[in-house]
């Protein structure tokens, strides 16, 4: 799912700093959180998907299929 997620990041031009900034964190937050040594919960997916300008119920969707 993480993966779905950082490539919808970087489809979007949105920096992993720029990111962290729209969600209120450091950039250090979206680096750990992509390499796995962060867990993220449903909450913190959606707003992560919202803040990228993707749909994060689709990227769940699309990762369950």
């Amino acid at each position: 799912m993480l993966g779905q997620l950082v490539d919808v990041r970087k489809a979007a031009g949105v920096t992993q700093a720029e990111l962290g900034r729209r969600v209120g964190r450091r950039q250090t937050f979206i680096s750990k959180v992509e390499l796995g040594e962060r867990r993220l919960d449903v909450a913190e997916f959606i707003n992560l998907g919202r803040a990228i300008g993707a749909d994060p119920y689709a990227l769940m969707r699309k990762v369950e299929s």
